[in-house]
């Protein structure tokens, strides 16, 4: 009796969707290290960003592997949580559509879609010495939105 096999599909679209649900997203231009960005932001902003190797991004170009570095924090009270990713990393970009800017900065969760609060978090990350820019990205401008998933 030949032994059939059954093929899994992944629903990109679904899982991509699921995930930016109760999103909102941050555009940086900061050219200095990561863990100095997220020194920044822990001391001006009363935060705690640890790198998490745990969700680190793997992406393979070119035959080779290039690791996008996630820092995270998880607000104390509530369910917001933070993601600052890298742009960059030996001369591959996380998301190519976007090379000008440094970092992205994830917010996911119930509270995120305050438009005050979020716009406090843009203030204050502007007033950190080498940030250049801060911008509000739109799910419709990312191209490779399946990059950001972890």
């Amino acid at each position: 009796m030949a032994e059939r096999s059954t093929k899994l599909l992944l629903d990109n679209d679904e899982m991509i969707r699921e995930f930016f649900e109760d999103t909102r997203l941050l555009g940086i231009v900061a050219p200095i290290k990561d863990y100095q960005f997220c020194w920044h932001l822990n001391n001006n902003m009363t935060m705690d960003f640890r790198v998490n190797n745990d969700i680190e991004i793997q992406l393979t170009r070119k035959k080779r592997n290039y690791f996008f570095a996630v820092y995270e924090y998880n607000e104390p009270t509530g369910s917001l949580a933070h993601y600052i990713y890298n742009n960059r990393f030996d001369g591959e970009y996380l998301l190519p559509e976007f090379r000008h800017l440094d970092f992205f900065w994830l917010m996911k969760g119930d509270a995120v879609t305050a438009s005050e609060t979020l716009q406090q978090k843009i203030d204050s990350v502007k007033t950190i010495n080498g940030v250049q820019l801060v911008v509000e990205l739109t799910n419709e401008k990312i191209r490779n939105k399946e990059h950001l998933i972890f």
